[in-house]
């Protein structure tokens, strides 16, 4: 059955929020500590600024995002993708790994 949250901070601790539905919502500031996002969908979100660690990203898609300023290992995402376009297109690369 569904809840409606008033406005304000919410505490969920233990709980089950499984196939839940988050529309025109702000979640900003929110902290999530030991929490399961397998199969999650992010649609037109806003993560400028969120900081992520620890994270399993298994088979994760990313498309149709900004980059500008994201970092993976301290590496801009926008200079890993220049790069690896620039090898791809070469006629000549050697294909990952055999360097």
């Amino acid at each position: 059955m569904p809840t409606d949250l008033a406005d304000g901070a919410c505490r969920a601790d233990n709980v089950c929020l499984a196939g839940s539905t988050f529309t025109h919502s702000s979640l900003e500031g929110a902290k999530f500590h030991d929490v399961n996002l397998r199969g999650a969908e992010f649609v037109d979100v806003a993560l400028t600024g969120a900081r992520l660690s620890n994270l399993c990203l298994g088979d994760v898609t990313i498309a149709d995002a900004n980059y500008a300023g994201m970092r993976i290992e301290g590496i801009l995402v926008t200079e890993l993708l220049r790069v690896y376009r620039r090898q791809s297109a070469a006629p000549d690369a050697e294909p990952p790994g055999t360097a």
